[in-house]
């Protein structure tokens, strides 16, 4: 796949002030007559998509205080703003998410200019829509992740050339956004390809995918079964299926092959600023770990009940979580580095490195397909796959009462789960995971207590948790005294949605009253 080097990246004006945009340049207004072509609409499109490569939103950012929000990931670093999202205790200057709002706008702003661009660009709409769609899916991938992180919000659907105009806009109800989502999917989804040369661009499948994934959080059953199972029913028409092994979700070498991706985000061709680049290796590594440019930072790292309460029969628990790391304990490089359990991981000497076993997902196949410390990656990361979509069916029908399918389709992603007999590589240390004694298939009545936990592990820190948590409103048992990190005493149902950030609140006082809470 040939290398895309975006010139514009944003091709519009987000709703940060000037003092933003002088301090860290995005772009430029797409001048008058630069949409000619297609390809003028695509460029605009890849140029909305840099954004959600960027530290600032999937990088690091938005993916690590996902993970922090969510049942499974403590910190274990002491960075004030991590600890805020980690403990509940966020505020409105919170440093995360003063970064990720006005990032997750400027991708909405690029993405509004390819929109608005393609009214100029004078060829047939069998032509131009299935390009424009890229747009309306990306606007609706933006605001799904800001509906659900914010609430009410502000919505914006076309360009906004007036700094005045852009600091004066007023938040509209989460439900009418949720509408909006809704009506950008569909148009996707009538005008998107079946099948794509890459799974970083938007198809129709993506479309449909994310219709079930909206439905699902608004609680409409029958429509989120019916996208899901659309999806599912012409797997073959749209080239899905689940990959064989799990495994090979995580390894940038084979990933571009898989069948199960639907769409990802491309860390691999996309060439933006110097923040476009991804930190969740680092994040998640392990201190001292020299597979990895180094180790990481154990910034997230999951409680040692993750890994306890976790079947060991599962094949998912030892692709996901770490606990064998190599250190170098003589700082010699010609000495080959020595294997310890995650019952030593502290040799290392470094203060935040924890006796637990780490994420693995992001660096069990080291350089150079997947790097930490050098904060690059060929890897790109699925935002939802063939397996998701199983799932989304499977929680639908429980709710519709159709158990026949239910089993159906959480089945389908148990057994691969428990499949065993695979030999983990690229972690330093190779394992034979033995085949399950535990039979793979759910039998009578699945709850969606079933669902919830078969989507804990089969997505375990893809970013899935927290919203899972906040839409089926189970913090207060999740995060009581016997949950997988114990007892959170400073939740409270107001923290199923984030502040306001404090400094747009000051440019713009009609996005006033704050979320409550805050």
């Amino acid at each position: 796949m040939k290398t895309y080097k975006i010139i514009l990246l944003l091709i519009g004006v987000s709703i940060m002030g000037c003092s933003d945009l002088e301090e860290e340049p995005v772009g430029l207004l797409a001048p008058d007559g630069f949409f000619q072509t297609t390809a003028d609409i695509q460029t605009a499109v890849d140029g909305a998509l840099t954004h959600a490569i960027n530290e600032k939103f999937w990088g690091r950012k938005l993916s690590i205080a996902l993970m922090l929000r969510s049942d499974m990931v403590s910190l274990a670093s002491n960075e004030t703003r991590r600890v805020e999202m980690e403990e509940f205790t966020t505020l409105a200057s919170n440093g995360m998410i003063s970064e990720f709002w006005p990032k997750t706008y400027q991708g909405i702003a690029a993405a509004n200019q390819a929109i608005a661009g393609a009214a100029d660009v004078n060829v047939d709409p069998e032509i131009k829509n299935p390009v424009t769609a890229q747009a309306y899916f990306t606007r609706a991938f933006y605001y799904f992740h800001l509906v659900r992180l914010f609430g009410d919000v502000p919505y914006i659907d076309a360009p906004i050339t007036d700094v005045d105009a852009a600091t004066s806009l007023s938040r509209m109800p989460a439900s009418e956004v949720y509408t909006k989502i809704i009506a950008d999917l569909e148009f996707a989804k009538e005008w998107l390809p079946n099948t794509v040369a890459s799974r970083a661009i938007p198809s129709k499948a993506a479309a449909s995918s994310y219709l079930a994934l909206v439905y699902l959080t608004m609680e409409q059953w029958q429509n989120a079964y019916d996208e899901a199972t659309e999806v599912i029913n012409n797997a073959g028409t749209y080239n899905l299926a689940l990959d064989s092994n799990f495994q090979n979700l995580f390894n940038a070498e084979v990933i571009d092959g898989s069948l199960e991706p639907i769409f990802a985000l491309d860390y691999n061709n996309f060439e933006a600023d110097d923040n476009a680049y991804d930190q969740i290796a680092p994040m998640t590594g392990i201190r001292g770990d020299v597979r990895n440019s180094g180790g990481g930072w154990s910034v997230a790292v999951p409680t040692l009940d993750v890994y306890t309460t976790w079947d060991a029969d599962d094949y998912r628990r030892a692709v996901s979580l770490d606990d064998v790391a190599k250190f170098d304990d003589d700082n010699d490089e010609n000495t080959p580095a020595v294997a310890y359990p995650y019952t030593q991981f502290d040799i290392s000497g470094h203060e935040f490195a924890k006796n637990v076993p780490y994420i693995a997902k992001y660096t069990r196949f080291p350089e150079p397909f997947a790097r930490a410390n050098a904060r690059a990656t060929s890897h790109n990361y699925s935002m939802i796959r063939y397996a998701e979509v199983l799932l989304i069916a499977a929680e639908a029908a429980v709710e519709l009462g159709n158990n026949a399918a239910a089993l159906n389709y959480i089945n389908q992603v148990r057994a691969r789960a428990r499949m065993g007999g695979q030999t983990m590589t690229g972690a330093g240390v190779e394992i034979t995971v033995p085949p399950s004694a535990a039979p793979a298939d759910l039998t009578g009545t699945v709850t969606v207590e079933d669902v919830l936990e078969e989507r804990r592990l089969e997505l375990a820190f893809e970013g899935k948790r927290w919203y899972d948590i906040a839409r089926r409103k189970i913090g207060n048992t999740v995060f009581g005294s016997t949950g997988l990190e114990g007892s959170k005493p400073n939740f409270s149902d107001t923290d199923y949605i984030l502040p306001i950030p404090e400094d747009e609140l000051e440019r713009n006082p009609n996005l006033l009253p704050q979320n409550p809470g805050y």
